[in-house]
């Protein structure tokens, strides 16, 4: 479709920001809402206030300051004034001159200066003059005006896209498609489909303010359900076709259940046994299972895992359990291993990883091709075209949100065999939001029980200034018997040297049209928190100056061995070590053969050292909480006391602030899972961009949460239904269909629609 003022290199500027089609282009919609029907005027303003402001540029400068250029511009109304001031604003010089009209918005604060306010940091555009054109004039003047993210510098700032968007959507007046049903819309109370674009995009008159930017109005809950309905419509239709594939049912004979009861290194727990026969349960059906088994750290995932597992191979099956890391991989084949040494029967298990020798892979590929291995277990090595099982049964992903191959499967099996079943693990407390669009195919197991002896971890903040105290604890501990680990962020050098770590981004700001991007971080000392059991001393005074810069795993290594800890047994562990020497100090530590493991995240998940009593974290301000409850996880799995001790720098952002009180609250993961995905967003949610995500250009899983409920009934009873029953005419569910097979393919990419 042709749309004015889009030619083939805007178009290209536009494909960029994944803007292929009028549509697209239709739901890229306005970030926030400024009032332009009675702009605030300059006596109206309290500080503290966000306020949108219309005023004439008296005067602008550059200001050149020792440490960063900063750009001034005056803004006037009568004696009044409100100075506007941008942190290295050298791109701002010639952007301003007096007798503009421009709009701001932002923080006010009070100044000290002759003007009577100040903003920093706001965002502006500079309105039209009289000499434009009276369209132009209408769509940023005298009305509710919508603000929109840039699409390509000041060229696509708000002012094009208003302009762009309003002719699109006059010329496509009473032709914009509709995509749901009208009883659903009525039943829902819900606008259509051209109604909500053009109220979203240009608000009626009177339309509350507060609705706008909490995406509360009708129009965007219209857009919103709209597409997460889709969503679940997509991933109600895959589980009910993979409900149709040819599956195996296995049996659960006496045999079997003697199988798993000679393995079982303690009474397992209530959750436990009801997630097993949940999984077992469905294992007998002749249909593939599709099952997510998540539970927080140390609950016993593994244990429930492996006896699925032993029911695959006790009715003559493959078993595979796929890990995302070699060192993880590994610490499953060890206990595995360990575990089946209990069994009277004589099973095979094989690890295979990429950074096996080519002999050993070559001998391993073929124990599994012939079937000779039960239970293979591995890291993406299992995926690759190489591999072929012989008879796969049943397949395990640990901790699958870190890597998308759910969908591969298929490599696994040989062609015209029934389809494994497949049990997804994963150690991260999931929100249910989050879950029922990441996971909504999947029916979902929860371990919501510790295994009992699991002793609650004492969680402490201390400032850095107080590493020797904190020094002198770990030896107190260590000369006890007891071991530790101390983490860091970064290997050694930036933050680019270890790339699995998840630095969250605290805060955002929104940037002005054309500037370019930035990222500002309130910031206040951090003091130390209830920390009186463990250092007593911490509230006296101190000289001592916080370190600069990020300190990493390699160096203080050294340092801890010929300073605090000196004398005491320490090793060093990080990603890039090799398997092969990951493995040994690994071994070494869990054989208490290393008192004080120095490590990155690489130990955040897989490593079990029931001596392990002391988690120090360094830089705790810089993990987000699902790995930081990851990192405590690793202690506390004996029956000695454990402690995580949170060493947080002097400036820490408020929401690091929020995130290091919530460890010190609780322990609850799932408590702490929902306020990470608040705090971060479902984007970053797991640490690294996700994946399998559905990249939303409208919902927000946090925000959105009664919607996407409201969706999965929805589609659940759409899919049930059939034309003439309520749920549409004919032809209105076909173009359901159709408009699920286009937005399931184009826009989410994750698996057909039919």
């Amino acid at each position: 479709m042709y749309v004015r003022g889009v030619g083939p290199r805007v178009a290209e500027m536009l494909a960029a920001k994944d803007i292929q089609t009028a549509e697209d282009l239709l739901y890229h919609l306005p970030f926030r809402y400024e009032d332009r029907q009675n702009p605030r005027s300059l006596d109206e303003l309290r500080p503290g206030e966000m306020a949108s402001v219309i005023a004439e540029v008296q005067g602008a400068a550059l200001l050149r300051t020792r440490r960063m250029p900063i750009f001034e511009m005056t803004l006037g109304q009568g004696r009044l004034a409100l100075k506007c001031m941008w942190f290295n604003g050298t791109y701002l010089k010639d952007r301003f001159h007096a007798g503009q009209t421009v709009a701001v918005f932002g923080k006010v604060e009070p100044s000290r200066s002759t003007s009577n306010f100040k903003m920093i940091q706001p965002q502006f555009e500079v309105l039209p003059d009289e000499g434009d054109d009276a369209e132009t004039r209408l769509l940023e003047v005298g009305r509710i005006t919508p603000v929109y993210e840039s699409l390509g510098g000041a060229r696509l700032a708000s002012r094009w896209q208003r302009r762009v968007i309003f002719d699109l959507l006059e010329g496509m007046r009473g032709a914009v498609p509709e995509c749901l049903p009208g009883a659903m819309l009525t039943r829902l109370g819900l606008p259509d489909r051209e109604t909500a674009l053009r109220e979203v995009h240009f608000p009626r008159e009177g339309t509350p303010m507060a609705q706008l930017h909490a995406a509360a109005t009708s129009a965007h809950r219209r857009l919103i359900f709209e597409e997460l309905f889709f969503l679940e419509l997509g991933l109600e239709l895959k589980r009910r076709r993979m409900r149709e594939r040819p599956g195996i049912a296995f049996a659960t004979t006496d045999k079997v259940r003697e199988a798993i009861r000679e393995v079982l290194p303690f009474h397992p727990t209530a959750a436990q046994k009801r997630t097993l026969g949940e999984i077992v349960a469905d294992m007998r059906q002749p249909n593939p299972m599709r099952r997510l088994l998540q539970g927080d750290v140390g609950s016993g995932k593994t244990i429930v895992a492996l006896q699925a597992m032993l029911v695959a191979m006790e009715n003559g099956y493959q078993a595979a359990l796929m890990a995302p890391t070699e060192i993880l991989a590994t610490q499953h084949f060890l206990a595995a291993r360990k575990l089946l040494e209990r069994s009277s029967r004589r099973y095979r298990i094989v690890l295979l990883t990429g950074s096996l020798d080519e002999d050993r892979k070559r001998t391993n590929r073929g124990l599994i091709n012939r079937g000779e291995a039960q239970l293979v277990i591995g890291t993406h090595a299992l995926i690759e075209e190489k591999v072929e099982f012989d008879r796969l049964g049943l397949v395990v992903v640990d901790e699958q949100h870190r890597f998308g191959v759910l969908q591969r499967f298929r490599l696994m099996k040989k062609p015209n065999q029934a389809e494994p079943d497949v049990l997804v693990m994963t150690a991260t407390p999931i929100p249910r939001t989050l879950a029922l669009s990441l996971y909504g195919d999947l029916d979902v197991s929860v371990l919501d029980e510790l295994p009992p002896g699991r002793t609650p971890i004492v969680t402490r903040r201390v400032a850095d200034e107080r590493a020797d105290e904190v020094w002198d604890f770990v030896r107190k501990q260590v000369k006890q018997g007891r071991q530790a680990y101390i983490v860091y962020p970064v290997i050694e050098g930036t933050k680019d040297d270890q790339p699995e770590l998840d630095f969250p981004h605290d805060e955002r700001v929104d940037h002005p049209s054309g500037s370019p991007p930035s990222q500002v971080s309130k910031s206040r000392p951090g003091a130390p928190r209830n920390s009186a059991e463990l250092f007593p001393n911490l509230d006296r005074e101190t000289n001592a100056k916080p370190s600069s810069g990020v300190k990493s795993a390699v160096e203080m290594h050294e340092k801890l061995r010929s300073g605090p800890l000196g004398g005491m047994r320490l090793g060093l562990l990080h990603g890039r070590l090799d398997a092969d020497e990951k493995e040994i100090i690994m071994r070494r530590f869990q054989r208490g053969e290393i008192d004080v493991l120095v490590a990155t995240t690489v130990i955040e998940v897989g490593v079990d050292v029931p001596n392990a009593t002391v988690m120090v974290v360094e830089h705790a301000e810089r993990f987000g909480l699902a790995q930081l409850h990851q990192l405590r996880g690793r202690v506390g799995r004996g029956g000695a006391k454990s402690y995580c001790v949170l060493m947080t720098g002097r400036r820490i952002s408020e929401v690091g602030e929020e995130r290091l009180n919530a460890m010190v609250r609780t322990q609850d993961g799932f408590e702490l899972a929902e306020l990470d995905l608040a705090m971060r967003g479902p984007g970053e949610f797991f640490g690294t961009r996700q994946a399998g995500l559905p990249d939303f250009r409208v919902a927000n899983l946090v925000r959105d949460r009664q919607l996407l409920e409201l969706a999965k009934q929805e589609a659940s009873r759409f899919a049930q239904s059939k034309a003439g029953e309520g749920e549409g005419t004919e032809g209105e569910r076909a173009r359901v269909w159709a408009r699920l097979k286009e937005a399931w393919q184009r826009r989410y990419g994750l698996v057909e629609a039919g």
